[in-house]
This record gives C-alpha cells, sequence and structure tokens, in this order.
C-alpha cells in the first residue's frame, strides 16, 4: 500500500514536490533517499569515470576521475551535513551532481564548448547539470517531454551552484550560470519563493566540500604524479612563482605576502609533507596529510557556522555556512599550487590544444552530418526539435556527454590521425546505428 512521504525533519511539503508529480511510493524511504538513489544509478554519474580530473583520465591508476572526485567530495559534505543538521541525503546527491555536466576535457572541454555554444546561449557545466537532472537523463517521461531524474524541489535546488541566469550573477563579467533559457521553467520551479541568486544551505555544504576535496586531492594527485615536490617550495624563487599562480588564478586581490603566510600555516602543520620520494612511508604521509587537511577544514567551516548560527539543526534558507577568511585562503593556496604545477605547466599545453582541436572538430563534423553520428537518444531529442537553435542545443549536449575515451575515438573513426573538420567537404559516411552511447 502507498504511503505518504516522510517529510525529513527541519523540511516542508513543498520542499518534497517534484515538477512532474509522481504517484505515491510504497517503499518506506524518504523522497531525499529516492532522489540519492537516482542520481547514483544514473548513467551520467557512471560517465564520470572516464571524465578528466586534472590529470587526464586513465594517464595512471592513481589519478582520480571525475567520478571518484564526486565520491570524495559527497564523504566530505555527508560529514558536514550531519554536523550542521541539514538532510545528509540531500547533500550527499548534490555532490554527487555537482560535476554531472562537465564535459571531455575538464574545464578546457567546457571553455572551448562554451565559445561553441555561444549562439544559442552558451554552455557552462553547472547549467549542464541541472539540465541532466532535469531533462537529458531519462527516467520520467510524459508525451511531452523528458523530465530527467525528477527529483524533488529541495534536491534540484541543492544542486544549483549558481542560481541565475547567464550574464545575471553578481559578477557581470563571470562566465558562470545556473541555467539556460530553455530550462528555466523547472529553474522557476525549483527557485520559487528562494532569495534571488543565493544558494540553500545545502548548495553552500557542496561548494564548499568541493573546494576542500578539490584543493586537498588535486595536490595529493599533483604530487604522486611527480608533477610537484613539496621541497621545491623552499626555494625562494621557486617559492614566488608558484604563489604568482595563486594569486592570478584564484586570489587576484591578496598579496604575494599574504598568499605566503597562508602557506607557512599549512606547513606548519605536524602532517605536512616537506619532501616526497613515492616510497612507502612518504605515500603513508602523503595519504595522512590528506586526511588531517580535510579534518582542519570542515572543523573550521562546521565551527565558524556554529558560532554563528548556534548547534540546533539547520536546513534550506535558515541559514549560510560561515568559512574562515585563513581557510579561505589555504584552500585556494592549494588550489593554486596544483594550477602552478600542473594546469599552467608548458607540457600540458599541446595537450590543451589537442583537446580543443578533438570538440571543435567533433562539433563541426556532427553539425555537418545531422543525426548521423548522433546516439540513439540524441537522434530522438534531434527529430524532437523545433528548430536550428534546438538541434544545436542537441548537438551540444550529445558532446558535452561524452566521456575523455569516447571523444577521442569518435574523433579518431570520423577524421583519422592528423586530419581535422577544416578538410569536411562532404558529408561523413554514417557509422551505423551501433554507434557506442557515451
Amino acid at each position: 500500500m502507498a504511503r505518504s512521504p516522510r517529510i525529513p525533519a527541519g523540511y516542508t511539503a513543498a520542499d518534497l514536490d517534484r515538477f512532474f508529480q509522481e504517484p505515491p511510493k510504497s517503499q518506506n524511504r524518504t523522497p531525499f533517499q529516492r532522489d540519492r538513489a537516482r542520481v547514483l544509478h544514473s548513467s551520467a554519474l557512471r560517465r564520470l569515470g572516464a571524465k578528466t580530473q586534472v590529470l587526464g583520465a586513465g594517464e595512471n591508476d592513481f589519478v582520480r576521475t571525475r567520478l571518484t572526485h564526486s565520491l570524495e567530495v559527497a564523504q566530505v559534505g555527508r560529514d558536514i551535513a550531519e554536523e550542521l543538521g541539514c538532510d545528509p541525503n540531500l547533500v550527499d546527491l548534490a555532490c554527487l551532481a555537482h560535476d554531472l555536466g562537465h564535459p571531455p576535457f575538464g574545464h578546457n572541454g567546457e571553455r572551448v564548448l562554451n565559445t561553441l555554444a555561444d549562439p544559442v546561449g552558451g554552455f557552462e557545466g553547472n547549467a549542464q547539470s541541472l539540465r541532466l537532472l532535469a531533462r537529458l537523463e531519462p527516467k520520467v517521461l510524459d508525451a511531452d517531454r523528458s523530465y530527467g531524474l525528477n527529483l524533488t524541489r529541495a534536491a534540484l535546488d541543492a544542486s544549483i551552484k549558481y542560481p541565475w541566469r547567464r550574464g545575471e550573477g553578481p559578477n557581470p563579467s563571470s562566465p558562470k550560470f545556473g541555467v539556460y533559457e530553455d530550462d528555466l521553467p523547472v529553474f522557476d520551479f525549483v527557485r520559487d519563493g528562494a532569495p534571488a541568486q543565493q544558494q540553500c544551505l545545502e548548495a553552500q555544504v557542496m561548494d564548499i566540500s568541493d573546494d576542500i576535496a578539490y584543493s586537498v586531492h588535486d595536490i595529493e594527485d599533483a604530487v604522486t604524479g611527480f608533477r610537484m615536490n613539496p621541497a621545491l617550495l623552499q626555494d625562494p624563487m621557486e617559492r614566488s612563482a608558484a604563489l604568482y599562480v595563486v594569486q592570478d588564478w584564484y586570489t587576484p586581490t591578496r598579496s604575494i605576502d599574504e598568499l605566503d603566510t597562508a602557506l607557512t600555516r599549512l606547513e606548519a602543520d605536524p602532517a605536512w609533507l616537506h619532501e616526497y620520494t613515492g616510497n612507502l612511508a612518504d605515500s603513508a604521509a602523503l595519504k595522512d596529510l590528506s586526511s588531517q587537511l580535510i579534518g582542519r577544514f570542515v572543523s573550521a567551516v562546521v565551527t565558524a557556522t556554529q558560532a554563528e548560527y548556534g548547534t540546533d539543526p539547520i536546513a534550506r534558507y535558515q541559514g549560510q555556512v560561515v568559512v574562515p577568511e585563513e581557510t579561505a585562503l589555504e584552500i585556494s593556496v592549494l588550489k593554486g599550487l596544483a594550477a602552478a604545477y600542473v594546469m599552467s605547466s608548458r607540457e600540458q599545453q599541446p595537450v590543451y590544444q589537442q583537446q580543443e582541436q578533438i570538440i571543435t572538430d567533433l562539433h563541426a563534423a556532427l553539425r555537418s552530418t545531422g543525426r548521423t553520428h548522433l546516439n540513439p537518444l540524441f537522434r530522438s531529442l534531434w527529430d524532437r526539435a523545433a528548430d536550428g537553435d534546438e538541434r544545436e542545443r542537441v548537438i551540444i549536449d550529445q558532446i558535452a556527454s561524452f566521456t575523455d575515451v569516447m571523444a577521442v575515438r569518435l574523433h579518431a573513426e570520423l577524421f583519422g590521425s592528423g586530419s581535422s573538420a577544416s578538410a569536411l567537404d562532404e558529408p561523413l559516411p554514417g557509422l551505423g546505428p551501433d554507434l557506442p552511447t557515451a
């Protein structure tokens, strides 16, 4: 017998509403538990296992992918949620979902797709995540459209990192936004009654958990991949150059001296690893450092937030996550060091250029051949498209869905080695209906 949904403590019946109303379920789970399961079992989440985090997916056996990063973010977020009293399943699913919309090749791929998609509203990984959850990941359908996973209002809101349209955020020059124009109906449903441009508490927990995991684990990957050795930071010129990248990428308003002070605080932590050789003792010490840094940052955030709001549970718009200034700066320093030794390193530049060429070529090929090379799901969306702009968005959605591996493989099948879309004079021959689904 179907039961009325259980409303988790601190939430309301409106938080449990879905854009497309579903009949009550018989299983004795909260709607947020059900939402988390829908994200966990989604194909979009599985695809993150072959998408770049910082180092390329598959570059070595240890390197993190978008999937392992998302799992780690979810663990950090769940810990913070349990301390603050917001629903841990809600935060867990938001953390699992936060990178679903990222295209192949990480932020480099996102930048290229944003340029290619500019005529139809641009591309943004977080807006794409909402699109996946509310439209592209097929679970709930009616005659007119797909409702994606059809998550609850609170679940979708927790997943929206940038709650504004393109060009309407607090920083007009920022390319970040959270919704495409044709997804505004579900966005308006989710944000009904919410303060303009303010994340709900659960989204804030997801956001800081992402920063914590990103900062700590990207450094771990850089060190284990021998891209960065902490011993180098003892050289004044090396240290100054690395901190300049930190400033340039993440903290343009902070002085090098302030960044150096934050790095010095981190180095004073008893767990800090001053040199890494890759041996057993260093590997254990590096893993302990990661654990200690995560604990350091989580404790600082929880303590500061509870100092502001007390220890009673808070959720939704009952409070905001408080990140101490020193903690935010330490996190930025770690993120910037990863940028200095991995993302901005000279050896990565040819890789970035190749990635850009692959995405640009695939976009040109799909535009010139229509539905031929789309996988079956996107062919059906192409067939339903009302005009050229909608078909262009289908192409962007298809490319964004590709894993790094699939993008490289399809490019090789279409162009071979050393070829590019500039050589396309005629439509490409079809690959047949069995083109693998990304």
